[in-house]
């Protein structure tokens, strides 16, 4: 199993790669090379930072084009982890308006919170899984994640949404085909989180 990890230079790749190794991928690669994302299984496109920049930085150097062929055309699995997840939407009001990868039918905006809650939302936060999930298959009821992240992302389409509750509801992770995404971080998730990525190794 070749898995790629997209470096656009945002990204949480250091602790990414190591918990896949945990788990036992032993061919994965972190690149931005069109001949080597082909040839990879799976990819994950990881993110930390800001919307916009991450954008700019994929849409530069044209990966979004290789992806888009990639994802779109030849179906081939993609998991998208916090700001990647988002970036799988089709856009987000975040320092302004900016458009996404268009994967699929979701927007990226701000939180709208009572007092006494703040953004960004830190810390472990359970989900409600959504019964047909892949991503969620063969664990255990209680889903408790790691969360950190400004924005929220939510969609008025079945996209396979699983929900988290930080004040308001906000899709925790969601399923599309050969397209998933995440908006915590598994690999900081401990044995949910490696359990999850196990089955996006396994199952999609």
């Amino acid at each position: 199993m070749n898995i790629a990890i997209v470096d656009y230079g945002m990204g949480n790749i250091k602790s990414l790669h190591s918990a896949f190794k945990y788990i036992g991928c032993d061919n994965i690669s972190v690149t931005s090379n069109e001949a080597a994302l082909t040839h990879a299984d799976k990819i994950v496109l990881p993110g930390v930072g800001a919307f916009g920049r991450a954008m700019k930085l994929i849409s530069s150097s044209g990966l979004d084009l290789v992806l888009q062929e990639l994802i779109l055309d030849r179906k081939k699995p993609i998991l998208g982890i916090c700001l990647g997840m988002q970036l799988l939407g089709q856009s987000s009001n975040e320092n302004g308006e900016s458009k996404g990868l268009g994967f699929v039918d979701a927007v990226v905006d701000n939180f709208e919170l009572d007092e006494g809650l703040s953004v960004p939302h830190v810390g472990y936060n359970q989900i409600q899984a959504n019964n047909s999930s892949r991503l969620y298959r063969s664990m255990n009821k209680v889903l408790d994640f790691y969360f950190v992240h400004g924005y929220k992302m939510s969609s008025d389409q079945d996209i396979g949404q699983s929900m988290c509750h930080y004040g308001e509801n906000f899709i925790a992770s969601f399923e599309v085909d050969n397209i998933t995404g995440t908006q915590f971080h598994p690999e900081l998730s401990q044995k949910n989180g490696l359990q999850v990525l196990k089955n996006f190794i396994e199952l999609f």
